[in-house]
């Protein structure tokens, strides 16, 4: 895997997104507020879904995690907001060809920007009794993948069946990522 031919891809949309060093803050926690990230990818507050894509983005660029928790974070403050599954989510996801091979790229709906890579792996979890792909963008910061982006994740990959065992190949340059999608343990 090339991490330069990565990183100059990337890097061309650097300016369009930048996430402050939250690792370097330590404010107090300033108490809970009444804001929800639902599983869907939507963001809730006082009971009534957010509809300002920029101040939404705004936001995300702040998102916390410690432990289970969740926080916006500031220089000057912590406050606690509750996330249903995954509090990034992913509704886009491009093939890249690269000099060395595919990749696959995942835009959040906050335009976080990855490709899957040994840092970004994709994983299944269960979420509600299914199992659901996730991939962690930064800082502890997990998205969900939404159904249609991994139908194209999988268009891509090569579905493999070892016994009862059905394993996705996920290209990742001259290198490829295994994925179990056996369920039986959910």
């Amino acid at each position: 895997m090339d991490f330069n031919l990565i990183s100059q891809h990337l890097a061309q949309y650097q300016g369009e997104r930048r996430i402050p060093p939250l690792e370097q803050w330590q404010p107090p926690f300033c108490g809970d507020m009444d804001m929800l990230i639902k599983a869907n990818g939507e963001w809730w507050h006082e009971g009534r879904r957010m509809t300002r894509q920029k101040l939404i983005d705004l936001f995300a660029t702040v998102l916390w995690r410690e432990g289970d928790a969740y926080f916006l974070k500031t220089p000057v403050e912590k406050i606690g907001i509750q996330v249903e599954d995954a509090p990034l989510f992913i509704a886009e996801v491009n093939l890249l060809t690269l000099a060395d091979g595919h990749y696959i790229e995942c835009l959040t709906t906050n335009q976080d920007r990855i490709v899957l890579d040994s840092e970004h792996v994709l994983q299944m979890r269960p979420y509600q009794g299914e199992l659901k792909p996730y991939v962690t963008i930064r800082a502890n910061l997990d998205a969900r993948i939404a159904r249609h982006a991994f139908y194209h994740i999988v268009s891509w990959s090569e579905l493999q069946e070892h016994g009862q065992q059905t394993v996705l190949r996920i290209p990742m340059g001259n290198s490829v990522q295994t994925l179990s999608l056996d369920n039986s343990a959910f």
